[in-house]
């Protein structure tokens, strides 16, 4: 029945909170050229990249941060504008990060930029970058942003997409404690899907090489383009979330039934797809590859806010881990039906799923 077959599902999701290794395989992907030009050089530097990370990926992360690695993350790569791409994900309330390419002016001259920052225990982080290395052959795109004022030896990343891959790997000084930056993550991520962002790319005409932001003047007198916070937006920074275009927020308040009364200190998980999982009481694992969003939340908690969300249609799905060991098995509780909600431009919705199976 379906709801069994749920268990195979959550399972995989969930995954990524539970390891914290994970094997730094190295493929021919992960050997890329070190310079070159765009295609075409009237466009912005670096535009290329606006359409390479286009879609869903998924895959695993390598990583010298406290959080580890684990061997599966999901990031939903989809136009804000028609000159900015983005994806924001949460992993619990305390970790989530912001991801934005958009095109900037600086120094008198179009490059796209890269916005990296977000809550990590807490604390909150963002770090601007500009592309400073492009390479664009039939077989392999490379792209190399570098912090704005300080360049590589503060912190870099490398974009590379090859095929169906996506290699993300960025490195850092360690908050200046050492002389050149060194490894901190490294994503290799496989294509999932690209329908979810054609509605968008359709409406904004993405992508455009046109100017999202102006950093002529921005960074003047400072010594480094990052901002810190220990709450809310960090001061000074030049082109925070609350400032993105288009995204919308979805409240999700899921509720037990009445057979189900919930303990402080466990776990529910929230997924969000953008196609349903179930078609009747028959599962679609196909659509495994339309996972865009989730969050490991306190299970007495129940209401959380996706922030900064594409609009579209979604389905959410909720699983209270009953035993702790954040993976689905036998006693977790579920929710068993598509819930779905539809989030409008700039919009803000609210949808209900409700925890009322227990896993056999």
């Amino acid at each position: 029945m379906r709801f069994i077959n749920l268990i195979t599902i959550v399972t995989l999701v969930v995954g990524m909170t539970s390891c914290k290794s994970c094997d730094d395989k190295k493929t021919e992907e992960e050997v890329p050229p070190t310079s070159g030009n765009t295609t075409n050089p009237s466009n912005a530097y670096g535009f290329g990249v606006l359409n390479k990370v286009k879609g869903i990926w998924n895959g695993p992360v390598t990583s010298t941060t406290p959080l580890g690695g684990y061997p599966e993350w999901i990031v939903d790569f989809r136009p804000i504008s028609e000159n900015q791409i983005s994806a924001k994900n949460e992993l619990d309330t305390a970790n989530d990060i912001f991801m934005s390419f958009f095109i900037a002016k600086y120094n008198n001259q179009l490059r796209v930029g890269f916005r990296n920052g977000g809550s990590f225990a807490n604390m909150k982080r963002v770090s601007y970058f500009l592309a400073d290395s492009v390479s664009e052959t039939t077989s392999q795109s490379f792209y190399r942003f570098s912090e704005i004022i300080k360049g590589k030896s503060k912190a870099y990343t490398e974009v590379i997409r090859k095929g169906d891959s996506l290699i993300i790997k960025s490195y850092t000084n360690k908050y200046n404690t050492l002389t050149a930056a060194a490894p901190h993550m490294t994503w290799s991520a496989k294509l999932q899907d690209t329908t979810s962002a054609s509605a968008t790319v359709s409406a904004l005409g993405f992508p455009k090489s046109t100017m999202s932001i102006d950093f002529s003047s921005t960074f003047v007198g400072q010594t480094e383009a990052v901002y810190y916070s220990t709450s809310g937006v960090p001061a000074g920074d030049p082109y925070p979330e609350t400032a993105q275009p288009y995204l919308g927020q979805t409240t999700v308040n899921y509720t037990y039934d009445a057979s189900h009364v919930p303990v402080a200190g466990k776990k529910t998980l929230l997924i969000v797809m953008t196609q349903p999982l179930f078609s009747g009481f028959t599962p679609n694992f196909a659509n495994l590859k339309y996972r865009s969003r989730y969050v490991v939340l306190d299970a007495l908690d129940q209401s959380f806010v996706f922030n900064y969300m594409h609009p579209g249609t979604y389905y959410v799905y909720a699983m209270y881990d009953n035993d702790g060991n954040l993976a689905a098995s036998s006693g977790d509780w579920l929710s068993t039906a598509n819930a779905s909600f539809t989030l409008n431009a700039v919009g803000t919705t609210t949808v209900s799923p409700q925890i009322n199976f227990t896993i056999p």
